[in-house]
């Protein structure tokens, strides 16, 4: 047996897919759904309202009965956000009875080669919330991408005494049971960070675990994030969060820990 399969056996039996939301990343979400396919046998696609030929891709994709694994599509006309398009995939995830999901970007810049490290790293914690961490060194890392993602780490520390080197990164594995009884404030780019710190709070082990990261040049990147307004977004949402720390965060945080979760 080879070793991608094996990984899809053992995706199988631990009830875990793979969900990529994705919004006007035509040029990219076929080879990203393909590459997930050889490593797990069930795909969550998050339609978040594309303009572009995303969806008659992707229906021509379901229709091929090319892929080696079954593909779950749910599409919405109306732009929400990446962060009500998870939550649209963990409940559709739940739905279908996984436990877990693997999520990743449609923009091409995970390799689906690493998701043997996030599997290997819920075998010795099940139940963790685990966290790709990019080296921010990298070959072509945007600089904007490099504060913010210095600027939230900072916050997550402050809002919940833990230290994680990456809080941006959209590679993650999710315990969708614990996540299942959080609600969030958020519903766009922010929402991943919000999901950390309320995980956290809610005595849920965050994991992180190197991953590889793939920038393309300037010229060829496609990106969503609007450096002046998002970054005021996750400056409005750091401030609530850390109020929300002191009169609920915190306490939370040491009634699990005394209870031993």
């Amino acid at each position: 047996m080879s070793r991608r399969e094996e990984i899809r056996n053992k995706m199988e039996q631990m009830k875990i897919c793979v969900i990529v939301p994705t919004y006007n990343n035509d040029g990219t979400i076929v080879d990203v759904v393909k590459s997930c396919a050889e490593w797990c046998r069930h795909i969550i696609v998050v339609n978040d309202g594309c303009t572009d030929k995303t969806h008659a891709l992707l229906a021509d994709l379901s229709a091929a009965c090319s892929l080696s694994s079954k593909l779950e599509l749910c599409e919405y006309e109306q732009n929400m956000g990446k962060g009500y398009a998870l939550k649209t995939g963990f409940a559709k995830a739940r739905q279908l009875g996984f436990d877990y999901a693997i999520t990743l970007d449609a923009d091409g810049q995970h390799f689906p080669t690493d998701i043997p490290v996030f599997l290997d790293a819920l075998e010795k914690n099940p139940q963790s919330l685990v966290v790709g961490s990019r080296n921010l060194q990298s070959k072509n890392m945007p600089g904007k991408n490099t504060f913010a993602n210095k600027f939230s780490n900072f916050w997550f520390t402050v809002q919940t005494f833990q230290r994680l080197p990456d809080t941006q990164t959209g590679f993650r594995l999710y315990p969708l049971r614990r996540m299942g009884s959080l609600r969030w404030i958020t519903s766009r780019y922010e929402a991943e960070l919000e999901m950390l710190v309320f995980a956290a709070w809610h005595g849920v082990k965050l994991l992180p675990v190197k991953i590889d990261v793939y920038y393309p040049p300037q010229g060829e990147r496609v990106t969503h994030f609007r450096p002046g307004y998002d970054f005021f977004r996750i400056s409005v949402l750091n401030t609530i969060l850390c109020f929300l720390a002191v009169v609920y965060g915190y306490p939370s945080m040491l009634w699990h820990k005394m209870r031993g979760k």
